[in-house]
């Protein structure tokens, strides 16, 4: 596929999660957003209200993150984080999953987290990104988080936090894809910082991209 400057700004999620961040960036952020026509804006949970704010009208998504970076949040925490995010305008939550629950084989406790967080969403139509964190995983890890991403109503599966090792890597992207099939869509995130990688993680059967560098690969675009 041919990705123009809109075609390529269109599947982004524009991110800014560093713990030093102002609401000042916040706002930059989300201007750079609607000038870019990214789809999203993704951004720690204190700023969803002024998020929303900015972007209200404009048609780039407000997204946030829940039990982030780590996942190990209660259940009952994460729901509540959920909860006031999409109150706040949030209409995309992604959703670190309990990765040592995972390892340890406690399906179904992770299947039952990423569902009730789902009919949270689902409820105020919003959507649940479901942050797998593939660095931490070996391949049947990946493969089984995959299932219960597909098998509790998420809309996505997104590789990484990016706080926890290793971001996105291609190989990923293909299994992740393998495994899903067209039964839910794939995020890639962490290290994505080039148009060159944005584009393999793509055509490796990514949906969307989630980067700090938003404005840097479409404008590479511009400038080829």
């Amino acid at each position: 596929m041919f990705w123009d400057k809109k075609a390529l700004a269109a599947v982004i999620d524009h991110t800014l999660l560093k713990p030093q961040a102002t609401p000042e960036d916040i706002v930059r952020l989300c201007e750079e957003a609607i000038n870019y026509r990214f789809a999203s804006v993704c951004i720690n949970p204190c700023y969803v209200s002024l998020a929303s704010r900015v972007l209200r009208g404009t048609g780039v998504k407000t997204c946030t993150v829940i039990g982030f970076p780590l996942g190990a949040n209660e259940t009952s925490i994460k729901i509540k984080e959920a909860q006031k995010a999409i109150e706040q305008g949030a209409s995309e939550i992604d959703m670190v999953i309990n990765i040592g629950m995972l390892k340890s084989k406690e399906f179904s406790y992770v299947g039952k987290e990423i569902k009730d967080i789902v009919d949270v969403a689902t409820k105020e139509q919003a959507i649940v990104k479901v942050i797998i964190e593939t660095c931490l995983l070996d391949k049947e890890e990946k493969i089984a988080a995959c299932k219960l991403a597909i098998e509790n109503g998420a809309a996505f599966v997104k590789t990484s936090t990016g706080f926890n090792g290793p971001g996105a890597a291609v190989s990923d992207i293909i299994l992740m894809r393998e495994t899903v099939g067209d039964k839910i869509k794939i995020k890639a995130s962490g290290g994505i910082r080039d148009y060159q990688t944005a584009i393999a993680m793509l055509e490796a059967g990514a949906n969307r991209i989630g980067t700090s560098s938003g404005v840097a690969i479409t404008e590479a675009i511009r400038n080829s």
